[in-house]
């Protein structure tokens, strides 16, 4: 049972009422009467239109792009091309003629592409504001740290970076540097987790004391993306690392609070070389200091992203959660299950969080995911893999180090 929110009611109420009177306004037009409306091409009034419509081009944040694999190709570089205050003027990587492909899609001259080895030259380039890092996990940090150098500001991937020290690295580079820092979860402008969230903070759900959240996808040697995955130096991790984040930082978000213990258990098949050196699955108890409590669970083998908020009026199912596109979002008791559409697509989680960083970068205003989020969820990542290479639960510290350590 489809459900239309609020705003696309009326939206198809005013959108039926003007089709009528368009309808009118031809017949009379037809039979000679006096409407007004011309019936050749002149210039019309501005439109209304129903978003805003992107900035002039000189007013936009120049973004550079490192890195040019299939994220970055297909869902980055699109996403600053529907950019209201944001658009793509460089790009960084190892292959010159990979970017050079890129850069003719994209209209960018030669002169704005750059390798790994000469990001320093960025600093040179003044129509570059913001760097956006979209590389393996383990180049983060000192790809960061390049960046700021330069003078620029950085828009980074999650997770952060492989450790919390190099997480706390780039921390100090962008204050030693004077530039802003923020991390890419973009879960937090996808408008299906912004319903949930708007209907869990507005007590609709009623009390919601548990949460589960599981997020697994197939790993493939064969594609490039996941050859780097599966090893352990580069990725940090397994499926924790690389799609159980979405877990750990939205159920924080939803919440508004962190845990304060946690207890976990990872497996690995010992006959599958994809996890020679990482997990398949990972499973988590997670306890606040509220009283919630949450199960998360990651694997490298099936296909799902899933959040269920449990709430003793209705439960929340966001299912897909976390994809790249057609999230939903359904409400539920024991006796309807009603789907809450939303005005906006799943789109606009790409374009809302690159605007949200410019528009930090331009008029000095907060920042929703920062690199002290990033930091604290890589410190949570580290305590969950010690409470299960030790089989028991680990209290931990409001800054998610564990207490006592």
């Amino acid at each position: 049972m489809r459900i239309p929110s609020h705003s696309r009611r009326l939206f198809l109420a005013g959108g039926a009422a003007g089709l009528g009177a368009a309808i009118a306004g031809s017949r009379a037009a037809a039979q000679g009467g006096g409407s007004g409306i011309p019936t050749g091409p002149v210039g019309r009034p501005e439109p209304k239109l129903e978003a805003e419509p992107p900035l002039p081009l000189d007013r936009q944040v120049g973004w550079a792009v490192v890195g040019l694999g299939d994220y970055a190709q297909g869902y980055v570089l699109p996403a600053l091309a529907r950019a209201r205050r944001s658009k793509a003027v460089a790009l960084v990587s190892g292959s010159i003629e990979k970017a050079k492909g890129v850069a003719a899609r994209y209209g960018l001259k030669e002169s704005a592409l750059y390798g790994y080895d000469t990001m320093g030259r960025l600093a040179e380039n003044d129509a570059v504001g913001v760097v956006y890092i979209v590389t393996a996990n383990s180049t983060h940090a000192e790809l960061a740290v390049k960046a700021f150098e330069a003078g620029k500001h950085v828009f980074c991937e999650k997770p952060m970076a492989n450790s919390p020290a190099e997480c706390q690295r780039m921390i100090d580079a962008a204050k030693a540097a004077g530039r802003k820092l923020m991390i890419a979860y973009r879960a937090h402008w996808e408008p299906h987790n912004l319903r949930a969230k708007e209907m869990l903070d507005a007590g609709e759900l009623g009390q919601v004391w548990f949460a589960t959240s599981d997020h697994h996808r197939p790993l493939d040697p064969a594609l490039p993306r996941d050859q780097w995955r599966m090893k352990r130096s580069v990725a940090g991790g397994g499926s924790l690392v690389d799609i159980g984040i979405y877990s750990l930082n939205g159920l924080q978000w939803f919440f508004g609070e962190s845990p304060n213990a946690v207890a976990a258990s990872m497996q690995a098949p010992p006959d599958d070389p994809r996890f020679a050196e990482v997990e398949n699955v990972f499973t988590a108890e997670l306890a606040f200091p509220s009283g919630r409590r949450a199960t998360i669970s990651s694997g490298y083998m099936a296909n799902k992203k899933r959040i269920d908020l449990w709430g003793d009026r209705l439960v929340a199912t966001l299912d897909p959660a976390t994809a790249y596109q057609d999230n939903r979002l359904v409400v539920s008791n024991a006796k309807r299950a009603e789907e809450i559409l939303t005005k906006e697509t799943s789109a606009a989680q790409f374009t809302g969080e690159i605007d949200h960083f410019s528009q930090a970068v331009t008029e000095g205003t907060k920042i929703s995911t920062p690199g002290e989020m990033g930091l604290r969820d890589v410190r949570l990542i580290e305590a969950l893999y010690r409470a299960a290479r030790e089989r028991r639960w680990l209290d931990l510290n409001p800054d998610m180090t564990v207490r006592g350590a």
